[in-house]
């Protein structure tokens, strides 16, 4: 397998030894992949996780820093899920992580993947009805709009794939909390923590984590505020450590 191809670059990942293959001319991974392999619960050793709109694979592969559970990765754009594919293999971890090119709402008609243990996921961003200028690049639009999957289709597709009892966590706008918070538990998923993350001190949150439990209790954990940067402009320690919640 040809790991790098032409227009293509080998980059670091985040805080880690393991490496990514990344494109201008798609979609990259953001700080909020490395938020969301870091906040979500895991299991130690054993399980399954399912990471949905998993791009080029960085939430996937920081996850396996963190875990021995089987991972899966579905991503629906042909050209991230061959490049999160080689990313597998440049790390050597094809026997723990696996990537899936597909459409994620064809996903609950699979029986292998039912009851996973952790579902993830990143969608994108704006809704039709938000008044954001789509980008010219049709990749970099269809990560962050939604053109083929809602907010509400992600939230229920996670819950056809999560065990009772089992774990989903999103990353999302702040903005759009209260569209989660309504529709969450209409598809048995209830919100038990949720955290805001801050550019630095003095700015408005811009990124929103949140952890639900298939037929879980109502109640829900606000955690304390996380910055991005500090006042040097280095990540802050608060970042560096974030991955401390296991299941």
């Amino acid at each position: 397998m040809i790991i790098s191809e032409k227009n293509e670059r080998i980059d670091y990942l985040f805080d880690s030894e393991y490496k990514i293959i990344q494109s201008k001319d798609v979609f990259s991974f953001s700080i909020d992949a490395v938020l969301l392999a870091k906040f979500v619960s895991l299991p130690l050793r054993k399980g399954s996780i399912i990471d949905l709109c998993t791009g080029n694979g960085a939430v996937a592969l920081m996850m396996a820093l963190r875990t021995k559970a089987q991972i899966t990765g579905v991503e629906l754009q042909e050209r991230l899920a061959d490049m999160a594919k080689r990313s597998v293999t440049l790390n050597q971890l094809d026997e723990q992580v696996n990537i899936i090119c597909s459409d994620i709402k064809a996903l609950p008609a699979f029986d292998s993947i039912h009851q996973c243990d952790v579902v993830t996921c990143n969608p994108p961003y704006f809704s039709n009805q938000q008044t954001v200028k789509r980008n010219p690049n049709p990749s970099l639009a269809i990560a962050r709009h939604e053109i083929h999957l809602t907010l509400e289709e992600a939230i229920q597709v996670s819950s056809q794939l999560v065990r009772q009892k089992g774990k989903v966590a999103f990353v999302h706008r702040p903005e759009r909390l209260g569209e989660i918070l309504a529709l969450m538990p209409q598809y048995r998923l209830f919100p038990k923590r949720l955290l805001f993350v801050y550019p630095k001190r003095g700015k408005e949150a811009n990124i929103m984590l949140i952890e639900a439990t298939k037929d879980g209790r109502p109640g829900i954990k606000v955690l304390p505020p996380l910055y991005i940067y500090d006042e040097e402009g280095c990540y802050t320690k608060e970042l560096l450590t974030l991955a401390s919640h296991r299941d």
